[in-house]
């Protein structure tokens, strides 16, 4: 029997440009006809590469998104491309790895790395909200926008894989915070949606997967995280870290950016995705300790390990990102690896 024909994908985002021999192999793999020749880089180059880095990153990127909304001319059918997913496997050892090595005290308690996160300081450690909220101008809030994108147009879509690993008062946790992320049934209020008018008020393009060609290697870390976790289920505990992380920190954290928007007279939309993650957040972040972390941990007591590390990988790379962009504007130059075009029409066709 012949093989199903199966369509290139016409709806996904374009794909970017590579960043060093193994980036360029799964692209290159990527728009070529499906076969079963091995992927083509040179031995030693995977362990030769940065698992941070620019090269690993964004081919994990490509990797990943294969299970969102793919490329534009890209079979769907690559998703599981036994070639790709090897070279992913050896990818995500690597980045597991480093991130194991850069989280101290692999061994704390659920409480050890969640209770700084409780506690804003009355005066908070400079960093890249405190600096919007207080002094930033606008190019730098439309930089930060275009590369959060990467996330926010997919927001609650990683976490939503640890659903069917999860049972009792954990996964109705998780499911309630979830609904809300996606409207609570109203499209027009998709926290993705949400964000996307956000771009359009900052003169941005909001279509999908639009700036990745901007967005250097922390920022493509921090994304790539969630996707890590989310579609491992041995990694399921450091899914809910991560997460209960995102919702802890959200509601001051938007708070700051919702007084950048106005402050910096981002407009409306922009200012109201932020509005709306303070109210809602502080809601979550209630649900997400006291439910879906803390029923995980009633039903399976052995994974607190894991979500104590989800949490703290997390603030390593956070960390690592608020880093890279407060150096870059403090010597004047852009956070992001293309500059960004001045202003950029709506996208009339753009799906969220």
């Amino acid at each position: 029997m012949a093989a199903p024909v199966v369509s290139a994908n016409r709806a996904g985002p374009r794909l970017p440009e590579a960043r060093g021999e193994l980036s360029g192999a799964v692209l290159t793999s990527l728009t070529s006809p499906p076969s079963s020749d091995p992927l083509r880089y040179s031995p030693g180059s995977l362990t030769a590469a940065d698992p941070l880095g620019e090269d690993v990153q964004l081919a994990l990127h490509l990797l990943y998104e294969l299970h969102y909304r793919g490329f534009d001319g890209v079979d769907d059918d690559r998703e599981w491309d036994p070639e790709l997913l090897r070279l992913r496997q050896e990818m995500e050892a690597r980045f597991l790895h480093e991130l194991r090595a850069r989280v101290p005290d692999g061994d704390r308690s659920v409480d050890e790395v969640f209770g700084p996160l409780l506690i804003e300081p009355v005066a908070p450690a400079e960093g890249v909200g405190r600096f919007l909220e207080t002094e930033g101008e606008l190019w730098q809030v439309r930089e930060y926008a275009a590369l959060r994108s990467l996330y926010h147009l997919k927001e609650a879509d990683p976490h939503a894989w640890v659903i069917p690993r999860l049972t009792g008062r954990a996964k109705a946790g998780m499911v309630a915070i979830e609904y809300d992320e996606f409207g609570a049934g109203r499209a027009e209020d998709i926290h993705a949606r949400l964000f996307a008018d956000l771009m359009d008020d900052l003169g941005l393009d909001s279509t999908y997967g639009r700036y990745v060609d901007h967005a250097p290697a922390p920022l493509l870390a921090t994304v790539n995280l969630m996707s890590l976790f989310g579609l491992h289920r041995s990694l399921r505990g450091a899914l809910v870290g991560h997460f209960g992380h995102v919702e802890v920190t959200s509601s001051p954290g938007s708070r700051r950016l919702a007084r950048a928007m106005r402050r910096c007279g981002a407009g409306p939309a922009a200012a109201r995705f932020y509005d709306e993650h303070v109210e809602a957040d502080a809601v979550h972040e209630q649900v997400v300790r006291r439910e879906v972390i803390g029923g995980l941990l009633a039903d399976e007591p052995w994974l607190e390990a894991d979500i104590a590390f989800g949490c703290a990988a997390t603030t390593v790379l956070e960390d690592r990102l608020d880093a890279h962009i407060r150096a870059s504007w403090s010597a004047g130059r852009s956070a992001c690896r293309l500059p960004l075009p001045a202003v950029e029409p709506r996208d009339p066709e753009r799906g969220d």
